[in-house]
């Protein structure tokens, strides 16, 4: 199953799979052609189609980085700097081969706009360079919509084994609609702050979450994300905001707005250059929280994030 040539760059296709047999045969085709070109490969996939790839390689699997995409890619707001970032940049001199699977059957709703933004971002973020990306979509168990949006986010689509252009092609459609304005919940806890007010703030947002069941590291880090939004709302986003806390599926959910606009949709994603001041506090947040959630406008950012008790 050849995906790319040698003399291309950037490749992003979809692969639609229907059984657990047909998975195996494609990934591990797509693996073993990258080794025999002595590509580096990287496999990102919810666990027990992880298992599925490292026994149907069998020793070639000590040849490749395996990575279950459940725990790696729990918020897809961290895979491309720490997943597929993390791997291509380890490996600068060729191309660079890569199985990510951040859409599987038993993300939630919640989770499921993150996932699709992160898809369309992926051709922003990896644009003239020589790296493969091959994303499995399984057509048996996956919503019609969710196919629909593979579509949209990938330039190719290969089903039954026969790559061919996607003629819906148009990522930044997909970024734009599923950014969704967040809605608080009703019985969220609220507190307006300014530079003043950081101190007060912060003290508020970890009272909040030791009393909604937040200890020990998870309350360090929601520390730390609140910390930095309220900074950066300070210093970028009109000089304050508001932030709120509450409990939410098992889930202690905090949220900051302010009244700044995101410009960069690779922001909190795109690792910082050596030097650079500032794009470190949004990606910190990717990193300690389970799922972060943004939307931004003229009117305002929130960034929402979610931290499991």
């Amino acid at each position: 199953m050849s995906i790319v040539s040698l003399g291309e760059s950037f490749a992003h296709p979809a692969l639609f799979y229907r059984t657990a047999r047909e998975y195996a045969e494609r990934m591990v085709s797509f693996v073993r052609e990258g080794l025999a070109a002595g590509e580096p490969v990287a496999v990102a996939v919810p666990g027990p189609n992880l298992q599925l790839i490292r026994s149907a390689l069998g020793a070639d699997a000590a040849d490749v980085l395996l990575l279950d995409m459940a725990e790696a890619g729990r918020n897809p707001g961290r895979i491309i700097p720490g997943v597929l970032r993390a791997f291509s940049d380890a490996h600068p001199h060729g191309r660079v081969r890569i199985i990510g699977e951040p859409v599987w059957a038993g993300r939630s709703p919640v989770e499921y706009p993150a996932c699709a933004q992160h898809e369309a971002l992926i051709n922003a973020a990896f644009e003239d360079r020589a790296v493969t990306i091959l994303c499995p979509y399984d057509e048996a168990r996956l919503d019609a919509d969710v196919l629909a949006d593979a579509r949209l986010t990938h330039p190719t689509v290969i089903v039954d084994g026969r790559e061919q252009t996607s003629d819906v092609y148009d990522w930044r459609a997909v970024v734009g609609r599923y950014n969704e304005a967040l809605v608080p919940a009703a019985e969220a806890a609220v507190r307006d702050f300014g530079a003043a007010e950081l101190p007060e703030v912060r003290h508020f947002a970890v009272d909040r979450a030791r009393t909604l069941g937040l200890a020990g590291q998870r309350l360090q880090d929601a520390e730390l994300a609140v910390a930095e939004l309220t900074t950066n709302s300070v210093l970028h986003g009109g000089g304050g905001g508001s932030l709120g806390i509450w409990a939410e599926g098992g889930q202690v959910v905090c949220e900051v707005r302010d009244r700044g606009r995101l410009t960069d949709l690779l922001a909190g994603r795109r690792p910082p250059e050596r030097g650079q001041i500032g794009g470190r506090g949004l990606m910190l947040v990717n990193y300690v929280a389970d799922l972060v959630r943004v939307h931004t406008s003229d009117e305002g950012t929130t960034i929402r994030f979610y931290l499991g008790r």
